[in-house]
């Protein structure tokens, strides 16, 4: 073998170990820049639990402190099984149809994505992209978007307390899941959903939980029929105490909310955190001085019904506005929900139970649509100004509007199928007893 044969066969080899050596580098970076951040991990961790909290005990307790005491276990228990369903049926087909791996090409795509289904693909070392280069774990982003599923699924039924079977629940949140949430979430939140795709704003939820749950929870409420000897008959809440606890469960819970949508633990989600704190405190004080200004006084539920405002209008906003706008949304939701939850249903005689739509169906609706407004920079928000203030205004509209459609529609049908197959309404012995005691055979107080 001559020299030249040497050096040339040399050579090659070099390349070849070089070109080898790039690839093995440019491989061990992926799996590098793969590894979830482990701060935005641990964060995304606590504020899915802190959603969680949201509905067990937070939801739970406030619905059920507002019902009479004969349907507190009732009302709790239909929020408990209500999550614990929707927990199982977002890891069989419902993370697929929302945010799943296969995206369909067309129109298809614009309403649902596939594949993904009991979360195929997935293990412990599965990343989801966040709003930056980081990732978390795939893992925590399902659990994550798991939890607001669950607490959609269960406002709804504070419009149909005190009267609404629990295997009528059992049938109806399925159908529902299926075909009225996970494609609303995909519409908003999915990279090709429609909504998403038109520049809609919705940060934690507006839409997708508040507005979707309200609209929801009216057309069942109209299904089902008014409560027994409403509203001629009192039936104010049996335990202000537990209302109260609920809210404080539901308003510290609600960090992780909006917070987390941020998905990292960044400036972001700072400032989510801090306009959940001030538009909340505007929504509650707000309602309690319209409440004197009616010639009443400020009461613990007027408290407690303007937090939730406040909280339901700030949810789209979270990370679109500032501080200020926030205050502002939570003031104006307090006014609007007020007035519906007063005098429009008053007027209209259509029995929301506990409110569902007054507050989450309508505060959705203003933050939905406020977020145009206080996303501009002009106010404090935090958006560029490349999209005009009524341009925005009218994406925001529309997706409102979908999303009334989209829900309404979907309920119906969902509600008529459980009517079919297991009829919707307890009979009028049972609800004269109470829930508790017709339904599961128990009392909550001896």
């Amino acid at each position: 073998m001559t020299m030249r044969k040497i050096f040339t066969g040399a050579a090659m080899l070099g390349a070849s170990f070089a070109a080898a050596s790039a690839a093995f580098a440019q491989e061990a970076a992926e799996v590098a820049a793969a590894v979830p951040n482990p701060g935005n991990n641990a964060w995304m961790m606590t504020a899915t639990v802190l959603v969680m909290l949201m509905i067990l005990p937070g939801l739970a307790l406030f619905y059920g402190g507002l019902t009479r005491a004969k349907n507190m276990l009732s009302t709790m228990t239909q929020i408990g099984a209500t999550a614990a369903l929707a927990m199982l049926i977002w890891v069989m087909w419902g993370f697929s149809l929302a945010f799943g791996s296969e995206t369909y090409e067309g129109t298809l795509g614009l309403f649902i994505s596939g594949g993904s289904y009991f979360l195929s693909g997935m293990d412990a070392s599965t990343t989801a992209a966040t709003f930056t280069d980081e990732v978390i774990s795939e893992y925590v982003f399902v659990s994550f978007q798991m939890t607001f599923a669950a607490i959609t699924a269960a406002l709804i039924l504070g419009a149909t307390a005190e009267r609404m079977k629990f295997n009528a629940v059992m049938v109806f949140v399925p159908i529902w899941l299926t075909i009225v949430y996970f494609p609303i979430a995909h519409m908003v939140w999915a990279g090709n959903g429609l909504l998403f795709a038109a520049g809609a704003l919705d940060f934690a939820g507006g839409t997708v939980v508040h507005i979707n749950a309200g609209v929801s929870g009216l057309v069942l409420a109209y299904l089902l029929g008014k409560r027994r000897g409403y509203p001629a008959e009192p039936m104010p809440p049996h335990s202000m105490v537990m209302t109260m606890i609920g809210t404080g469960l539901l308003w510290v819970g609600w960090f992780g909310f909006n917070a987390g949508s941020a998905l990292e633990a960044d400036g972001s989600a700072g400032l989510a955190m801090i306009n959940t704190f001030v538009a909340t405190a505007a929504g509650a004080l707000t309602w309690m001085v319209i409440e004197r200004l009616a010639g009443h006084k400020g009461s613990a539920l007027g408290f407690c019904s303007g937090v939730i405002a406040g909280l339901v209008a700030v949810t789209p906003a979270a990370g679109n506005s500032g501080p200020f706008g926030a205050i502002l949304l939570g003031i104006v939701s307090s006014i609007v929900c007020y007035l519906f939850v007063a005098k429009v249903k008053q007027k209209f005689g259509y029995d929301d139970s506990l409110d569902a739509f007054g507050i989450h169906g309508i505060g959705g609706i203003v933050g939905a649509i406020g977020t145009a407004i206080v996303y501009q920079p002009w106010i404090g928000g935090p958006g560029d100004g490349s999209v005009g203030t009524l341009a925005q205004l009218f994406i925001q509209t529309e997706g409102v509007v979908v999303t009334i459609v989209w829900a309404a529609v979907g309920t119906l049908i969902a509600g008529l199928i459980a009517k079919a197959l297991v009829g919707l309404r307890v009979t009028e012995e049972e609800e004269v007893n109470g829930l508790d005691i017709s339904e599961h055979g128990e009392r909550a107080y001896n």
